[in-house]
């Protein structure tokens, strides 16, 4: 009896003990004109899910177009632009309102957009018209729309602003658009099925993951200048990687370009300097994303097929931690201070936060599950954007 009676003493004392020692930090005091926020493309609601990323609490859900999948922010200035493939439009959200000021029509079937470094401009290619649309961002409206190959999937805008590479899905080139004369410069046969497109920092290399032929097209971009010699965009060389190569992630210095092998459940990393695949690792199930830590050291890659995230010490050169996520995750977003991973959940509707931190003693890693947040059904793009507002509110806006 006396042993029972200890134990049940001892048990509640000793999980208010690990719960002191195993507590997560207290999140840092952001000041009253900071905002955060993660915005979340949700296709089957046809809405975005707003998250504060102060307090990782739901802030709004916006209702959009039909079908939103594609969204960016803005770096010169608070807007977020989702794409909507139902309705072929693009909804434009004001990040200190969180809401809808503007809607934007393009043309058909558009899934992704990308915006320029200078915020004026942003590009959509429309898979079911074979072009690209092109937007002014400060008047928001339609500047024109570029003629490419068939079905476009993916417009990518070079760092520099002057050039955007277009993936023909339909009929296996590239197409590279000189951004002033919203022209198409130069179109290139590469490899089978071309889809996501990663450039260099310094604007003078592309490279496209081919999903049909297992490579990666690596091709030189000459500078967008009017009379320029458009034989300079050339394909320099087609590296053999790993099965269905579905995305692609850039090193924020360019050295390095990881490869998601959706179909061999590895990454491949390119080096990109001398066109080469250096090494091949095993990453998890069905790899769809993955994402590189501003710092360069880190690499994050959702599974699809075993419902974690992987993360990869580049340095090291291996796998050091896995971590269960929800079911079937995809999209990946890192939050400003790089110290918070957000994985889209798209079957389980859900973003689960995971944080990184020093680790306590007994502790295994330095990852640690933090919260899972609802959103809407199929989650499909997130975007992050941090901003100080001018004039600061008593409360959040909800």
């Amino acid at each position: 009896m006396r042993k029972l009676l200890l134990i049940i003493v001892l048990i509640p004392l000793l999980a208010a003990l690990a719960w002191w020692h195993f507590r997560e930090r207290p999140l840092p005091d952001y000041g009253p004109a900071y905002r955060e926020y993660a915005y979340v493309t949700n296709g089957k609601s046809n809405t975005v899910s707003v998250i504060d990323l102060r307090t990782f609490e739901p802030a709004k859900t916006i209702a959009v177009g039909l079908e939103p999948t594609g969204v960016a922010a803005n770096l010169k200035k608070n807007e977020i632009y989702v794409v909507n493939s139902g309705s072929n439009n693009v909804s434009v959200i004001d990040a200190e309102k969180n809401a809808v000021v503007a809607t934007i029509g393009v043309h058909g079937k558009p899934y992704f957009i990308d915006v320029s470094e200078d915020g004026r401009r942003a590009y959509v290619a429309n898979s079911g018209s074979g072009n690209v649309s092109v937007i002014d961002l400060e008047k928001r409206v339609l500047l024109g729309n570029v003629r490419v190959g068939s079905a476009p999937g993916l417009a990518r805008v070079s760092p520099d602003g002057t050039t955007v590479v277009v993936s023909n899905r339909g009929d296996n080139t590239v197409s590279i658009i000189e951004a002033k004369l919203l022209r198409v410069r130069t179109t290139l046969p590469v490899c089978q099925q071309p889809e996501d497109i990663a450039i260099l920092p310094d604007s003078s290399k592309a490279f496209v993951a081919c999903s049909g032929s297992s490579q990666v097209a690596s091709i030189a971009l000459a500078k967008a200048a009017p009379g320029g010699d458009p034989t300079s965009d050339r394909v320099l060389a087609l590296l053999d990687v790993g099965r269905t190569p579905v995305s692609l992630a850039l090193k924020p210095d360019g050295g390095e370009l990881i490869v998601c092998d959706f179909d061999s459940d590895s990454i491949s990393i390119v080096e990109t300097g001398n066109d080469e695949v250096g090494n091949t690792a095993l990453i998890g199930q069905h790899p769809t994303r993955a994402l590189v830590t501003s710092d360069n050291s880190r690499l994050y890659t959702s599974n699809f097929g075993s419902d974690s995230v992987a993360v990869y010490d580049i340095d090291l050169g291996r796998r050091i931690a896995t971590m269960s996520v929800g079911s079937r995750p995809d999209g990946l977003a890192l939050s400003q201070d790089q110290k918070y991973l957000l994985v889209l959940d798209t079957q389980a509707g859900d973003v689960t936060v995971i944080q990184r931190r020093t680790p306590r003693k007994l502790e295994p890693t330095e990852y640690s599950l933090l919260t899972m947040i609802p959103v809407g059904l199929q989650p499909n793009g997130i975007a992050v954007k941090a901003f100080i507002i001018s004039k600061p509110a008593s409360v959040t806006n909800k």
